[in-house]
């Protein structure tokens, strides 16, 4: 139906370049119109005559097509299904061509794969993606389940690319593959092309003393906090050291369970009393 309306769309413009190129002769040997717009008339006509060739080549093609699909056309002889084969014990997950029609070789047909054999691609900044080693644990959160999914960092691309932010920045990203390690039996709901939120583990230590990072200001070249010793704020130099962008480790300047102040500001002077609140 499309090749034929487009067929007579180009008749009936051809129709009307005919009937104008003949008003323009006219005008022509009336010596009322240039031979400049004389032969943009003619190059109107002939360019409509090959568009009317072109939708006529067209409907021919889709009526072969229609014919050699068709089972019931006469004089065809219908061909039997041509059966593909996955190359492996597999689902599909994705259909290409839902509609029956006949497709060139080469063309994707549906996309299969295994779901319980996934792999999860996470992009990170190019300045995290360089201190990220093959085999960091991985935690993939917000998958819909109550637990955490397991994850090993498989491969790191070498190659980063440009992203804009939700911001507007243009930042260095590049893709970190990571490998499911949770049974399959367990995340039997997760998909392809699911979204999921990781947290890669770049370090990990046990019995870290740490602070939040809001409890830490800049004094000097150094880092320091405010602790909280019999009703006043004392000011004591610390040694950092790994941070996750929300608690630092602290290595040297400050003892389990010792009170630091949260976010001091300016206001708060070393010997200065204060009062302990609960937020």
């Amino acid at each position: 139906d499309a090749a034929a309306a487009n067929l007579e769309k180009a008749r009936v413009a051809l129709a009307y370049a005919r009937s104008e190129l003949r008003r323009a002769e006219n005008l022509f040997a009336a010596k009322t119109l240039s031979a400049q717009e004389l032969e943009a008339a003619q190059l109107r006509e002939a360019a409509a005559v090959k568009d009317v060739a072109a939708a006529e080549a067209s409907l021919q093609e889709a009526e072969a097509r229609l014919a050699d699909f068709s089972v019931n056309s006469p004089g065809v002889t219908s061909r039997p299904p041509v059966q593909v084969l996955a190359p492996a014990g597999t689902r599909i997950l994705r259909v290409f061509e839902e509609s029956s029609r006949v497709v060139p070789m080469g063309t994707p047909l549906v996309e299969i794969g295994d779901p319980t054999d996934l792999e999860v691609v996470v992009e990170v900044l190019s300045r995290d993606g360089a201190v990220i080693l093959p085999g960091a644990r991985v935690e993939f959160e917000q998958w819909g389940g109550p637990l955490p999914l397991i994850g090993r960092v498989r491969l790191v691309e070498p190659a980063a690319f440009t992203k804009i932010s939700a911001l507007g920045v243009e930042e260095q990203r590049v893709n970190v593959v990571a490998d499911l390690v949770t049974p399959p039996e367990e995340r039997s709901t997760v998909g392809d092309n699911f979204r999921v939120e990781a947290r890669i583990v770049v370090w990990e230590a046990e019995q870290v003393l740490k602070v939040p990072v809001g409890s830490l200001f800049r004094r000097g070249d150094g880092w320091s906090v405010f602790v909280l010793q019999n009703g006043r704020a004392h000011s004591r130099p610390v040694k950092v050291g790994r941070s996750s962008g929300i608690e630092t480790q602290i290595l040297e300047g400050l003892q389990e369970n010792e009170s630091v102040i949260l976010y001091p500001g300016n206001r708060v002077r070393d010997g200065q009393r204060v009062r302990p609140i609960s937020v």
